[in-house]
C-alpha cells in the first residue's frame, strides 16, 4: 500500500479498491494505526485532500489523535489552508497544535488567519506560551492592528511572559512598525541584557520611522556595550545614509559590509540595492543584483522597487516579466513594490498585475488590497477602490488612510471626511497621513473652519507633527487665503525642507502677495538650495516686472535647469505676460523638447498680442509635429487659435480639424467656434453649433446671444433670451450684460424699464458691472435722469467704471458742465480717475465745446501720471476742431501713430468743412490716396473731401473724388425716415 501511494497520488477512487480496508477501518478503530502510517507518504496537496475526504466519509473527522496528526503533516509539508480547515473541527486543540499552526500560517504570510486562530484558542480557554506570542505579535505588526496588539501585550504581562527576551523583542518590533517608538524605547530599556536581535529591532524601528539621528545614536550605544553588528544591523543603517542620497557614503558602507564579510548576505544585498537606488545610481544597484550568485525573491523585489522609486515603471515591468520567466515566484512584497507606479503604464497593465495577484493567491492580502485600491483610485476608478475596501473584513489603519486619500485625490471631499470619521469609530487612531488627506479635502471644499478643527485635533491628540504634516498645514492655509497662519507655522518650524519654502512662495503668489513671495525667495537662498519647483513657483510673480523675470531666467541658466520642459514653459508664459513676445519666442525656439503646454503658451502670447498670422503659422507647424503624443493639439490649443483666424476659410479649417481628430466638442471649444463664426457674420453656422450643444449650460446661451449682438441682430438676441426663460434656465451676470446691450440696440425706454424690473427682481442690480451697464443703457436710450438715479442709489462709489459711465452719459447728452462737476466731485472724494474716465471727460468737453476745461483736464491727466493714449489725443483733436483751432488739431494728427491716423484725419476734415477752412481741408485731402483703402474702411473721409471741394467751387476736383470712390467701390448707406 505504501508502494501504491508513492507511484500514484491518492484519490477517493483509488482507495475504493480496498473495500476490506475501508470496512475494517470504519468498524475497527485499532486499524487507525495503519491509516496513520500512510500520512508520511502524503506530501502533495491532492493526496492530503483525498485523505481528508475519506476522513469525512468514514466519520473519522472528529477522531482527535488522527486529526492532530493530519494537521501536523499539512503544516510540515506547507499546506496551511488544509491545516486550518481541519483545525476548525477540533473543539479543544492542544498548545502544541496551536503553536504549530500559528507558525505555519505566519511563515506563509496568512497573518489575518493567525489572529483568528489565536482568538479561537483563547476563547476556548487554551493558554499561550513564549512560542505563541511572537507569532501573534508579528501578525499585529504586519496588519498594523494597534488595538489588538496592545491587548496581546496585556495578555503577555498577565501570563508572566513579559520578561521573556523573544517575546520582548517581538513586542519591540511591533511597536516600531506601528510607529509608536516611545513605547518601543521604553520596552527596550526594560530588557536587562538585550542581544543583537533586540538592538537590531530598535535600530530598524528608528530607521523605519525616519528618525535618522536616533538610529546613529543607538548604533553607537550598541558598539559601546560590545555587541557586534551583523548583516541585519547594517541593513537597518543603510536606509539612513541612503536618505542623504550621497553616492560616496553608499560606496563607503558597501566597503564596510565587504570588510565584515556580509556583502553577499541575503538580508544585506536588498538593502545595498535600495541604498544605491536612493542615491539615483541605478546602474550600481543593477550591478549588485546581477553579480549576486544566488537570487531570491527579496533580491528581485529590491531591484523592482529601485526602478519604481526612480520613476522607471517600464524597467520595473521588464524585471517582473524576467522574474516570471526565470520561474521565481513573486510574493506580497513584489506586488506592493510594483503596483504604486503602475498607473503610468495604463489600466490594461494594472489589470494584468491584478490577474497575477489572483493567480498566486494574494487577492486577500490586506497590503496588496491597499496597493490595488490606491492605484485604481489614482486612475480615477473610485468604484473599484470602494469595492476593494468594502470586501476587507478586518481593516487596518493603512487601508483606512488609503480610502480617505482616494476620496480626497478624486475630489470626493465629503466622502473623504466621512471616511475619516468612520475610521475613528472603527477604533483606529488617525496619524499624520490621515490628517494630510483630511487637509486636502478641506482645501478642496474651502472649509477653513474644518481645516482649523483638524489642526486642533492634531494638537489635542498629540499626533506627531512631522515635516510632511507641517507642509500640509502650510499648503492648506495658503489655499484658504490665510497667509497669516501659514507664516506663523512656517516661522515656528525648526526644520524646513525645500517643499516648505516652495509652498510658501507658491502661496504668496496665489494670494497676490508678489513682493512677499520674492522676500521669501531671498530668505530661502540664504538657508537652502532652491530647485526646479522653486523657480516655477516664483516666475508668476515676475509677470509685471520683466527685469526680475530676466534675473530668475539667469539663475536657471547658471544652475543648469533650463533643460527642463516645465521650467521653459513657465519662462515662455512669464515673458508673454510681461509683453516681451520676442524673448518668449527665443525661449520657445531653443527648447530641445516641447510639449503641448509649450505650444499653448506661445500661442497664448500671439493671441494676446493680436499676432494672427504668427498664431496660424505656429499652429500649422504644431500639426506637423503631432506624431509625438505629447505635442498633439488639444482643445486649449484650439481656444487660442480660433480667435486668431482672420478669414472664414481658416476658421472652417480649424472646425474641420476638430472633427477629423475626434476632439470632443466641449462647451468652451463649442462657444469659441460660435464666436469665430459670429465674427465673420456666419450666424447660420453659429446657430447650428448651438443646436448640438448642452442647452443646460448657460455659457452656450450667452454665446448665441452675444453672437447675434455682434452682428447687430438685436431682435434675434432678444428672442434667444426669451427662449432661455421658457426653458427655465437661470441666467447669470453675463446673460444680463448681454440683455442690457440688446436694449441699447433697441434704444427703447419701454423695453429698458422692463429689463430693469427683471434685473431688480432677480437681484442682479447688486452686481457692480450690471449696474454700470444699466447706467450706460439709460444714458444711451435718452433717460439721463434714470441713469443718474441708478448711479446715486449705488451707495459709496469707488469703482472708476461707474464714474466713467455716468460722465460719458452726460457727454452724450451734451451736458459737459455736469460731466465736469462729477469729475470734480470724484477728485474731492480722493478717487483716482483712470484712462477710461479721462476719455469720457474729454469726450464730454469735446461735445460741449469746452476748450479751456478740456485742456485743463488733459493737463491733470498728465499730472496724475497717466500717459495719454490715442483715444485721448483723438478727443483733443475733436475738441480743437469743434472750437476752430484747426492748425493745432492738424499738428496733433500728424504726430499720431499710423493706425489711428484715419479717424482723427476725418475729424479734422469735418471741422475744416464746418469752419470753412477749405485750404487746410484740401491739404489733408492730398493724404487720402497715400493712405489707400488699407486704412480707410468706409467712404466718410471721401464724402467730406468731396463736400469741401464742392463748397470751394472746385467741381473738377469734387468729381475726381467721386470717381475714386466708385473705383474703390465705396457706397454710402441710404437714409430712411419714419415719416409718412
Amino acid at each position: 500500500m505504501a508502494r501504491f501511494s508513492v507511484q500514484k497520488p491518492f484519490s477517493p477512487n483509488s482507495w475504493s479498491r480496498f473495500p476490506l480496508f475501508n470496512r475494517r477501518l470504519h468498524t475497527n478503530p485499532q486499524l487507525t494505526d495503519q491509516f496513520l502510517s500512510l500520512l508520511p507518504f502524503c506530501r502533495k496537496n491532492q493526496d492530503l485532500r483525498a485523505l481528508k475526504s475519506l476522513l469525512i466519509l468514514h466519520g473519522l473527522i472528529t477522531h482527535q489523535p488522527l486529526i492532530k496528526q493530519f494537521i501536523s503533516q499539512c503544516c510540515n509539508v506547507g499546506f496551511p489552508d488544509l491545516a486550518l480547515s481541519a483545525f476548525k473541527t477540533i473543539e479543544t486543540p492542544s498548545l502544541y497544535l496551536q503553536n504549530l499552526l500559528l507558525r505555519t500560517l505566519s511563515d506563509n504570510g496568512l497573518f489575518e488567519d493567525v489572529v483568528l486562530v489565536y482568538r479561537k484558542c483563547r476563547n476556548s480557554g487554551l493558554s499561550s506560551d513564549n512560542y505563541t506570542y511572537p507569532f501573534v505579535v508579528k501578525a499585529c505588526a504586519v496588519l498594523c492592528d494597534v488595538r489588538f496588539g496592545n491587548t496581546v501585550h496585556c495578555s503577555v504581562l498577565r501570563t508572566g511572559f513579559g520578561e521573556n527576551l523573544v517575546v520582548q523583542t517581538a513586542l519591540l518590533d511591533f511597536y516600531s512598525k506601528v510607529g509608536e517608538m516611545a513605547n518601543a524605547r521604553k520596552l527596550f530599556d526594560e530588557i536587562p541584557q538585550p542581544d543583537s536581535v533586540a538592538w537590531n529591532a530598535l535600530i530598524s524601528g528608528y530607521s523605519l520611522n525616519g528618525l535618522d539621528y536616533e538610529v546613529l545614536r543607538v548604533f553607537q550605544d550598541m558598539r559601546f556595550v560590545g555587541v557586534k553588528p551583523n548583516a541585519s544591523t547594517l541593513a537597518s543603517i543603510f536606509p539612513v545614509f541612503s536618505r542623504a542620497a550621497v553616492n560616496d557614503i553608499a560606496i563607503s558602507l558597501h566597503g564596510l559590509a565587504y570588510k565584515l564579510g556580509y556583502s553577499e548576505d541575503e538580508s544585506l544585498v536588498p538593502a545595498l540595492i535600495s541604498m544605491y537606488a536612493n542615491c539615483g545610481d541605478l546602474s550600481a544597484a543593477r550591478d549588485v543584483f546581477d553579480t549576486s550568485s544566488r537570487k531570491n525573491a527579496a533580491f528581485w523585489n529590491a531591484v523592482i522597487s529601485a526602478y519604481t522609486r526612480n520613476h522607471k515603471p517600464e524597467n520595473a515591468l521588464s524585471m517582473f516579466q524576467t522574474m516570471i520567466t526565470d520561474e521565481m515566484k513573486p510574493n506580497i512584497v513584489t506586488f506592493v513594490s510594483l503596483l504604486p507606479s503602475s498607473e503610468n503604464l495604463g489600466i490594461r497593465c494594472i489589470e494584468s498585475f491584478h490577474t497575477y495577484v489572483i493567480k498566486f493567491g494574494f487577492e486577500k492580502e490586506i497590503s496588496i488590497i491597499t496597493a490595488l485600491l490606491s492605484v485604481y483610485a489614482k486612475l480615477g476608478n473610485i468604484d473599484s477602490a470602494e469595492f476593494f475596501f468594502r470586501n476587507v473584513r478586518l481593516k487596518n489603519r493603512l487601508l483606512w488612510n488609503s480610502m480617505v486619500s482616494a476620496y480626497a485625490g478624486n475630489g470626493v471631499w465629503g466622502r473623504s471626511l466621512d471616511s475619516f470619521s468612520l475610521m475613528q469609530k472603527d477604533g483606529f487612531k488617525p496619524d499624520s497621513i490621515s490628517i494630510i488627506s483630511v487637509l486636502s479635502s478641506c482645501s478642496g471644499l474651502k472649509a477653513t473652519l474644518l481645516g482649523k478643527s483638524a489642526h486642533a485635533f492634531t494638537i489635542k491628540n498629540d499626533i506627531d507633527s512631522n515635516l510632511n504634516l507641517s507642509n500640509a498645514f502650510l499648503a492648506f492655509y495658503c489655499n484658504c487665503c490665510e497667509l497669516v497662519y501659514s507664516f506663523r507655522i512656517f516661522d515656528r518650524m525648526v526644520l524646513k525642507s525645500v517643499v516648505s519654502w516652495n509652498t510658501m512662495i507658491s502661496g504668496c503668489v496665489d494670494n497676490g502677495e508678489l513682493e512677499r513671495a520674492m522676500l521669501v525667495f531671498d530668505r530661502m537662498r540664504q538657508n537652502v538650495n532652491f530647485d526646479l519647483v522653486t523657480l516655477i513657483s516664483i516666475l508668476p510673480s515676475c509677470h509685471e516686472n520683466p527685469i526680475l523675470g530676466l534675473n530668475i531666467h539667469s539663475l536657471a541658466v547658471r544652475t543648469g535647469l533650463t533643460s527642463d520642459v516645465s521650467l521653459c514653459n513657465a519662462l515662455v508664459s512669464m515673458y508673454v505676460n510681461c509683453g516681451d513676445l520676442d524673448s518668449a519666442r527665443l525661449v520657445f525656439d531653443d527648447m530641445p523638447l516641447r510639449t503641448v503646454v509649450s505650444w499653448n503658451a506661445i500661442l497664448t502670447g500671439c493671441r494676446l498680442h493680436n499676432l494672427q498670422t504668427e498664431a496660424i503659422e505656429l499652429f500649422k507647424e504644431m500639426t506637423k509635429e503631432e506624431e509625438e503624443e505629447d505635442q498633439k493639439p488639444n482643445y486649449v490649443t484650439l481656444l487660442n487659435v480660433l480667435p486668431s483666424c482672420y478669414t472664414l476659410l481658416q476658421g472652417k479649417s480649424i472646425h474641420a480639424y476638430v472633427f477629423r481628430r475626434w476632439i470632443p466638442l466641449e462647451t468652451p471649444l463649442l462657444t469659441s467656434l460660435m464666436i469665430m463664426y459670429a465674427r465673420f457674420e456666419n450666424l447660420a453656422s453659429c446657430t447650428r453649433l448651438f443646436s448640438v450643444g448642452d442647452k443646460t449650460n448657460i455659457s452656450l446661451w450667452n454665446t448665441i446671444i452675444s453672437s447675434h449682438l455682434l452682428s447687430q441682430n438685436g431682435d434675434s438676441a432678444f428672442s434667444f433670451f426669451i427662449e432661455l426663460l421658457r426653458k427655465e434656465i437661470d441666467p447669470d451676470d453675463v446673460t444680463i450684460l448681454n440683455l442690457v446691450s440688446t436694449c441699447v440696440h433697441f434704444k427703447s425706454l419701454q423695453i429698458s424699464n422692463s429689463v430693469l424690473s427683471y434685473v431688480v427682481r432677480k437681484g442682479f442690480d447688486k452686481d457692480v458691472a450690471v449696474r454700470n451697464s444699466l447706467i450706460d443703457m439709460y444714458a444711451k436710450c435718452g433717460s439721463i435722469s434714470t441713469a443718474r438715479m441708478l448711479f446715486e442709489e449705488g451707495g459709496p462709489r469707488t469703482d472708476p467704471v461707474s464714474w466713467s459711465a455716468i460722465i460719458n452719459g452726460y457727454g452724450l447728452h451734451g451736458d459737459g458742465e455736469e460731466a465736469l462737476a462729477l469729475y470734480s466731485r470724484m477728485k474731492l472724494l480722493n478717487l483716482s480717475p483712470d484712462k477710461v474716465t479721462y476719455t469720457s471727460i474729454l469726450s464730454a468737453c469735446s461735445h460741449a465745446g469746452l476748450f479751456e476745461e478740456g485742456l485743463m483736464v488733459f493737463g491733470a491727466m498728465v499730472g496724475d501720471g497717466i500717459l495719454p493714449g490715442v483715444e485721448h489725443y483723438g478727443c483733443m483733436v475733436d475738441l480743437l476742431g469743434r472750437t476752430g483751432r484747426l492748425d493745432e488739431a492738424y499738428e496733433i494728427v500728424k504726430n499720431l501713430p499710423t493706425g489711428s491716423y484715419v479717424n482723427a484725419l476725418e475729424s479734422v476734415l469735418g471741422a475744416c468743412l464746418s469752419h470753412g477752412n477749405y485750404s487746410l481741408g484740401e491739404e489733408i485731402g492730398r493724404h487720402l490716396p497715400v493712405l489707400d483703402g488699407k486704412k480707410i474702411k468706409d467712404c466718410g473721409p471721401y464724402v467730406i473731401l468731396h463736400n469741401i471741394y464742392a463748397a470751394a467751387g472746385k467741381w473738377v476736383e469734387a468729381n475726381n473724388v467721386r470717381m475714386v470712390m466708385q473705383q474703390k467701390q465705396f457706397s454710402k448707406d441710404p437714409g430712411f425716415s419714419f415719416g409718412v
